[in-house]
């Protein structure tokens, strides 16, 4: 049994971390039995992130390293998809985990009317009276690295014209198709369908949650991979 270490359910959401969400669909692809053991203090675990799994004593963590444990251990998260299908669904999974995921960041952690309800969904566990100064200074923290990392500086109306190109580019590949390549949900899936997901799911509306959960197309898409995958 693999026990997935992962961040609480919320917003409508299997978990609040879109990573988390991924992992569950790739345990589920994976056909493995496994539970969930919810945490909200990623500090121990590999990196000091979420998601994280225990098989066989074993703590690997990170969505992409879980990816390669399973299939270490014979699961295929491609199916028949050919070299050239492959290329184009990696090049998906690294614009949806390294761009889109920091327009979902910026969006909950740097919207003043939006951080309140994150510091009390996410990190309840901390005392009332320590919630807010802790709190204070993780968000310090994840704001200046996202000002380091460039998206930060950018105001939210330009964010929606920068992200744009990239929900354009998922309409494209969707085509008629039900999923990124095809008939059945993949790799790519997992990665693309959780981040449009954690869109929508914006506890309060916002430019981008609008754009994502006013296209039909994207939303269907994206509530199609979660209905496919459910625990």
């Amino acid at each position: 049994m693999i026990t997935l270490i992962t961040y609480q359910a919320g917003f409508g959401q299997l978990s609040f971390s879109p990573f988390c969400v991924k992992a569950m669909w790739l345990l589920q692809a994976a056909d493995v039995e496994w539970k969930r053991d919810d945490c909200n203090d990623p500090r121990k675990y590999p990196k000091a992130k979420l998601p994280a799994i225990k098989d066989n004593g074993q703590i690997i963590g990170d969505s992409h390293s879980i990816q390669a444990h399973l299939e270490s251990k014979g699961a295929d998260f491609w199916g028949r998809a050919d070299p050239a299908a492959r290329a184009m669904g990696h090049a998906l999974i690294r614009m949806a985990e390294e761009h889109i995921y920091f327009h979902i960041l910026l969006d909950r952690w740097g919207n003043e009317k939006i951080w309140p309800i994150i510091r009390e969904e996410y990190f309840a566990a901390i005392p009332a009276l320590l919630r807010r100064p802790i709190t204070g200074a993780i968000r310090k923290s994840t704001l200046k690295g996202m000002h380091a990392q460039g998206l930060g500086r950018f105001t939210p109306e330009e964010r929606l014209r920068r992200i744009e190109p990239d929900l354009q580019a998922i309409h494209h590949v969707l085509g008629d198709d039900p999923f990124l390549l095809g008939d059945e949900p993949r790799l790519p899936d997992y990665s693309v369908a959780a981040m449009l997901g954690a869109i929508i799911a914006s506890p309060l509306p916002t430019g981008l949650s609008e754009r994502v959960a006013n296209d039909p197309k994207l939303a269907d898409y994206a509530k199609r991979v979660a209905d496919r995958m459910a625990p």
